[in-house]
């Protein structure tokens, strides 16, 4: 199954106060493995960058102003997206400045229900502690010295790996990996067999084979057998 995770940057807290989209971020997943593939884009909001804001990511008005707008790059965006589930940390966050901006171009919005919010999920696994992508990488060891401050693609990346921990996908590979690496496929193309680890005792006996040897020498020279398949 293919997944976006996906994380964005804004000026503030409140499109509907005038707050806008600067920054959006996304990771392909395709059956719970991060595949490499990323979609990433600064956009100038058409407005100044509050000093609490640029304190989060660091993006200046100045940076921006040199890069598209929102409406220059939202096909590729919504290429990208396809029909896939969105994994989002506070999910109802980053899809309202999504869809404030998808609406102030006259395009469709984003449906809540493809929306998979992995703060939901972390607080029902995780409930009475702090659930932050910061908290959740601590908790699941997942290596976030990098993020000096928020960044949507880097946030996106380190999600994805809480996420697949968040709900015991990596444990499943593990312990599949573990059970296929006592698996052997045969060179003639078996089907795959466990291998004992301690082989089982012969059943025939010493003096099983020496019965067999007797019964040979009390049989003629000529068994009737050769007359069918030839002298041996």
């Amino acid at each position: 199954m293919r997944e976006i995770v996906l994380d964005t940057e804004t000026t503030g807290l409140d499109p509907l106060r005038g707050d806008r989209l600067v920054e959006i971020g996304c990771v392909e997943i395709f059956n719970r493995m991060p595949t490499g593939q990323i979609f990433h884009c600064h956009i100038n909001p058409e407005r100044d960058m509050p000093a609490e804001a640029f304190a989060v990511h660091g993006l200046s008005s100045e940076f921006l102003a040199t890069k598209p707008l929102f409406a220059e790059v939202v096909e590729e965006f919504l290429a990208f997206i396809a029909d896939a589930p969105l994994v989002i940390h506070n999910a109802s966050f980053d899809i309202s400045f999504i869809n404030a901006e998808l609406d102030r171009i006259k395009r469709p919005v984003i449906a809540r229900e493809r929306l998979v919010d992995t703060l939901l999920l972390a607080r029902r696994k995780h409930p009475g502690v702090s659930n932050r992508l910061d908290d959740l990488c601590s908790r699941y060891a997942i290596d976030n010295s990098r993020r000096t401050k928020h960044g949507a693609l880097l946030d996106a990346e380190l999600l994805a790996e809480v996420y697949i921990d968040l709900i015991g996908a990596r444990q499943s590979q593990l312990i599949l990996a573990s059970a296929s690496s006592e698996i052997r496929i045969g060179s003639s193309g078996d089907m795959p067999r466990r291998q004992r680890e301690v082989p089982l005792a012969p059943r025939i006996t010493d003096a099983d084979r020496e019965a067999h040897r007797a019964f040979i020498a009390t049989l003629s020279d000529k068994p009737i057998w050769n007359e069918f398949f030839g002298a041996a």
